[in-house]
C-alpha cells in the first residue's frame, strides 16, 4: 500500500469553525420551535399568579374555555402522581394549590390549538387570592428569619481577635443586583405521547437527565419510559439548568391529561415574569490591614436573595463562599452565608454559579483599603495574593497547588503598560474638569468541579461505521459555546482520522444515561474525557487487529491524518475498517470518566470540592461623565489561563462573550421589583443588555501559554465560566474614577453601575 500524501495537522489546538457554523448562518439549524409537528399538536400557555403572595382560594377558568380553540385547562388535580417537583429539596408544588408565592407563579395551563389561541385565553382566567404580607429583600428575610435553607457560617483562625489588633480598619455595605438570562432562544419544550405510556421529550435544555427524572416523577413512571433529547440551545448561561425542567414537566401533564402532544413556548415577557435570575447579594464587612495593605482579619456576611424556593440556591450560596478569596490568601475570616426566601423569582444557576457574588466583595474592600492607605490598588492585591509553599490555603481547607498568580499579573501588567496609563489617567484627570477616567487591573481564580461531587462524571458512546465516519453521543449539551466541536476534535486525534469524519448527534437520555448538567464550566473536561476514553478503546481494538496480522506491537500501530502505518505497511483508516468489521471486531465502545483527587464535606464546606483553578486577569479603562453619571468603557485588556487550548477560536469567544456579560451585570443590566413584588423590568424596552455599541474600542485578549498542570483532556482548562469575572476590573475601574472625581478614600458604588447610581456615588 501507498505511503499518505500528505499529513493533516491535529484538530486539537486548531481554530476549527463550530460544527454547527454553517447551519447557524443559513438558518436551517434545528431548535426545538423548529421541529415539525405531529399532526394533533397542541400548544400551552401558563396562567400566572399576580399577588407575590397570598391564599389561593379559586381559579375561574369558564371565560377561558369559551374561548376559540381552547381545548382544555390543565391545574394542580391534574397531576398524575407527586404534586411537587422532584427537586433535591422538594420544596416546589408542580403548580400553585393552596397559596402562590410570587407574581409570575404558574397555576396551571391553558391549552389551545394555536399558540396565540391558548395565549389570549390564558389571560381571561379569573385568580381569586387572598393577599398575605410579602417579603421582598434579604433584610426583610433576616428579621423574619425566613430561609429557603439554613445559614451557614465557615471560619479560619480567629478573625475578631485579629480585627481587634489590626492597625487599620473598615466597616461597609454592598450590594450587588442580579441578572436575567436572556437566552436568544427562550424556554421551550415539546412532549410527544408515544405507544404503551412512553415518551419523547423534546427540551431546550443543559441538563436533560434532570428533565427525565422531573417528568418520571410527575407522571408516576419509571424514568426509562421518558426519553429527553436536545440538539441544541439557542442559549443557556445557566437558566436551562433546572429551571427548563419545569416546561417540560408543565407540558408533559397537559399531553397526559389531553392525550395529544403539547408544546410550551414562552413569550419574553412571560419568560421573565416565570424564570428566576442570577442572585442578588447584599454585604456586610468588617476588615482589618496593616500599612502595606495585607489584610489581617475579615468577617462578613453574604446574603442570597434567593426567592420562594430554594432551586440552586444552596450550592450557588456554597460557591460564592468559597469564592470570596478569589486570588487572595485570608488568614482569619469568618464567612456567614444567609440563603433567604422572598416572594420574588426563584433564582438559579448562571454563569459563574455565585463565584462573582463572592468575588466582587473582597476586590471592593481591597480597592478602598488601597485608596484609604494611598497605595496603587494593583499593589495591594499583589500584596495579598495567594504565595507558593506559604500562604497557600484556602479558607476551605484546599492547597493552591498550581498558583500562577503572580507571573500572569505582572506579565500582564507589563504587555497592557499599567503604570505609565495609571499616571496619564491621574493627568487626563487633573485637566478634565468633566470627564474622569478611572482604571483597575483585578485577577480571577476560580474553581473548576461540580461542588456536589457525584456530578462529576460523564459518559459517551462512539460508533465506528464500516465506511470509516464516526459518530459521537455524549452526556453534554450545545448551547453555543462549541462542546460538540471540542469533542468531535478530540475524538477525531484519537483515532487519528481527518475532522470532517466525525459527527456528534443530540444529547439524548436513551443513549447515555445518569448525565450531569452541562454547567460549571465543565463540560468538554467531563464529556471530553469520556468520549476520548471510548474512542481510544475502538483505536486500541484495532490496534491489536493490525498487529496480530502484521506481526508487530499494537504500540508500533500509528493512527493519524486518515491513515493507519506499522513498521511494514500503510493502510487507509477505511480500509482498515472494512477489513476488522469482516473479521467482527467491534468497532463501536463506551466511555466513563470521573473527575479525580476531589472531595467535599457538605456540612463543614472543608475539602478538596475542585479538580484545579482557572487564573485569568484583566486591565480596564473607563471614562465617567460627572454632571450625567454617564460612563463607557474604553480599553480591555485581557491575559486568560486556558491550558492548552483545544480549539483557540472558540476560547477566545467564551472570553470575549463572558467579559461582556459581566460588564452588563455590572453596569446596565438592572433588575426592578416593585413594593408588590412585580418584576418591573421584564422585556427589552426596559432591561438592558450590552448592545453592539458598548464593544470597548480597544479590546485585546491573549492566552497563558502553559498547560494545565493536572491531567486534564488535552492539557487544556475550563473556559465558560472564569472569564465572565474578569469584568469585576470594568466595576473597579468606574469606582477609581468616582474616587479621582470626588477625592474619596471608599467609594460606595451598588452593582449595577447605572448612570443612576454613578451619579448618585459622586454626590
Amino acid at each position: 500500500m501507498n505511503a499518505p500524501e500528505k499529513i493533516l495537522a491535529p484538530a486539537i489546538g486548531a481554530s476549527q469553525p463550530h460544527e454547527s457554523a454553517r447551519a447557524h448562518v443559513t438558518g436551517t439549524a434545528t431548535y426545538i420551535d423548529d421541529i415539525p409537528e405531529i399532526k394533533g399538536t397542541l400548544h400551552a400557555a401558563p396562567i400566572l399568579s399576580n399577588v407575590a403572595h397570598g391564599k389561593l382560594r379559586g381559579v375561574d377558568t369558564r371565560e377561558a374555555e369559551a374561548m376559540p380553540g381552547v381545548r382544555g385547562i390543565v391545574l394542580a388535580r391534574d397531576i398524575p402522581a407527586d404534586p411537587v417537583l422532584a427537586t433535591f429539596v422538594h420544596d416546589e408544588p408542580i403548580f400553585a394549590r393552596d397559596k402562590v408565592e410570587f407574581i409570575g407563579q404558574v397555576i396551571g395551563l391553558v391549552v389551545a390549538d394555536t399558540v396565540m389561541e391558548a395565549r389570549r385565553a390564558a389571560r381571561k382566567v379569573k385568580l381569586d387570592i387572598e393577599p398575605l404580607e410579602a417579603i421582598l429583600t434579604t433584610h426583610d428575610a433576616i428579621r423574619a428569619q425566613s430561609f429557603v435553607l439554613p445559614p451557614v457560617t465557615v471560619k479560619r483562625g480567629e478573625p475578631d481577635a485579629a480585627l481587634a489588633r489590626a492597625p487599620h480598619r473598615l466597616q461597609g455595605t454592598l450590594e450587588v443586583g442580579g441578572q436575567e438570562h436572556f437566552y436568544l432562544e427562550g424556554q421551550v419544550g415539546y412532549v410527544v405521547p408515544l405507544e404503551q405510556d412512553q415518551w419523547h421529550v423534546y427540551s431546550s435544555t443543559q441538563h436533560p437527565g434532570e428533565a427525565q427524572h422531573w417528568v418520571a416523577h410527575a407522571l408516576g413512571l419509571p424514568t426509562s419510559a421518558v426519553k429527553v433529547e436536545c440538539r441544541r440551545m439557542g442559549g443557556g448561561f445557566g437558566g436551562k439548568e433546572t429551571q427548563s425542567g419545569h416546561i417540560v414537566v408543565w407540558a408533559a401533564i397537559a399531553a397526559k391529561k389531553l392525550r395529544r402532544p403539547v408544546k410550551l413556548r414562552l413569550d419574553r415577557d412571560d419568560d421573565f415574569m416565570v424564570t428566576g435570575k442570577r442572585h442578588p447579594f447584599t454585604y456586610e464587612y468588617d476588615v482589618g490591614f496593616d500599612d502595606s495593605g495585607l489584610v489581617t482579619g475579615m468577617k462578613l456576611v453574604l446574603a442570597a436573595n434567593c426567592g420562594w424556593s430554594a432551586d440552586l440556591s444552596g450550592p450557588v450560596a456554597d460557591r460564592a463562599v468559597f469564592h470570596v478569596d478569589n486570588a487572595y490568601y485570608l488568614s482569619d475570616v469568618e464567612i456567614v452565608s444567609y440563603r433567604c426566601k422572598t416572594n420574588i423569582q426563584s433564582h438559579t444557576a448562571f454563569r459563574g454559579f455565585g463565584g462573582p457574588q463572592g468575588m466582587i466583595v473582597t476586590e471592593a474592600i481591597l480597592g478602598d483599603i488601597a485608596r484609604t492607605l494611598k497605595l496603587d490598588p494593583l499593589d495591594v492585591r499583589k500584596r495579598n495574593l495567594y504565595g507558593i509553599g506559604t500562604r497557600d490555603t484556602t479558607h476551605y481547607q484546599m492547597k493552591v497547588e498550581d498558583n500562577i498568580l503572580e507571573p500572569l499579573i505582572s506579565r500582564l501588567e507589563a504587555s497592557c503598560q499599567y503604570r505609565a496609563r495609571r499616571e496619564e489617567v491621574a493627568r487626563f484627570n487633573e485637566q478634565s474638569p468633566v470627564v474622569k477616567r478611572g482604571i483597575a487591573l483585578t485577577p480571577v481564580k476560580f474553581g473548576i468541579s461540580f461542588t456536589a461531587t457525584f456530578f462529576n462524571q460523564a459518559g459517551a458512546l462512539v460508533h465506528v461505521y464500516t465506511d470509516g465516519s464516526v459518530m459521537v453521543n455524549h452526556g453534554g449539551t450545545e448551547m453555543g459555546q462549541g462542546l460538540n466541536t471540542k469533542v468531535a476534535q478530540i475524538v477525531a486525534d484519537e483515532l487519528g482520522v481527518p475532522l470532517e469524519r466525525v459527527r456528534v448527534t443530540s444529547a439524548d437520555t436513551s443513549k447515555v444515561p445518569n448525565a450531569s448538567a452541562t454547567a460549571a464550566s465543565s463540560g468538554t473536561d467531563l464529556n471530553g474525557r469520556a468520549a476520548q476514553f471510548a474512542a481510544r478503546q475502538v483505536r486500541e481494538r484495532l490496534a491489536r487487529f493490525v498487529a496480530e496480522k502484521q506481526e508487530c506491537e499494537p504500540g508500533q500501530v500509528i493512527f493519524a491524518a486518515g491513515q493507519v502505518s506499522t513498521p511494514s505497511t500503510h493502510m487507509t483508516f477505511e480500509q482498515l475498517v472494512d477489513d476488522a468489521y469482516k473479521s467482527r471486531v467491534q468497532l463501536w465502545s463506551d466511555g466513563f470518566y470521573k473527575t479525580p483527587k476531589i472531595h467535599y464535606d457538605k456540612v463543614t464546606l472543608t475539602g478538596r470540592p475542585f479538580y484545579y483553578f482557572a487564573y485569568g486577569a484583566a486591565c480596564t479603562e473607563v471614562a465617567i461623565d460627572t454632571l450625567t453619571g454617564e460612563n463607557r468603557v474604553l480599553k480591555v485588556d485581557i491575559l486568560h489561563d486556558v491550558g492548552h487550548s483545544i480549539n483557540p477560536a472558540l476560547d477566545l469567544g467564551q472570553i470575549e462573550g463572558g467579559f461582556v456579560q459581566g460588564m452588563g451585570w455590572l453596569t446596565t443590566e438592572e433588575l426592578v421589583w416593585t413594593d408588590k413584588g412585580y418584576l418591573a423590568t421584564h422585556a427589552p424596552s426596559t432591561y438592558k443588555i450590552p448592545a453592539t455599541g458598548d464593544w470597548p474600542p480597544h479590546f485585546k485578549v491573549e492566552f497563558w501559554p502553559e498547560a494545565n498542570r493536572e491531567d486534564n483532556v488535552g492539557g487544556s482548562k475550563a473556559v465558560g465560566e472564569p472569564p465572565f469575572m474578569l469584568a469585576i476590573s470594568v466595576w473597579e475601574a468606574l469606582r477609581d474614577a468616582v474616587a479621582s472625581a470626588r477625592g474619596a478614600a471608599t467609594v460606595r458604588l451598588d452593582a449595577p453601575a447605572t448612570a443612576e447610581r454613578v451619579l448618585g456615588a459622586l454626590r
